[in-house]
């Protein structure tokens, strides 16, 4: 999946597989690609809210998530789902 990137990861507007993720804006992680710790997978189905986005290699971008204890991680822009305000 590419992701197409409307100026820097920091501008807090992003365009992921053709849906607009703001910084602010509430997901859910659905999925995780990779074996991620404990710690990580205990989230799946979670919310939380994007604090930014990362860049994860040289077309893809990540999306930082808190969540409400806090903890915050990365995600793919795949494994995670905007939710409706």
């Amino acid at each position: 999946m590419q992701s197409v990137n409307s100026g820097s990861p920091r501008c807090g507007v992003v365009y992921l597989v053709g849906v607009q993720m703001e910084i602010g804006q509430k997901v859910r992680v659905r999925r995780l690609r990779d074996r991620s710790s404990a710690e990580v997978v205990k989230r799946l189905g979670q919310t939380g809210i994007i604090q930014a986005f990362k860049m994860v290699d040289a077309s893809g971008v990540g999306v930082v998530v808190q969540f409400d204890d806090k903890f915050s991680t990365w995600f793919f822009e795949d494994e995670i789902e905007l939710l409706k305000a």
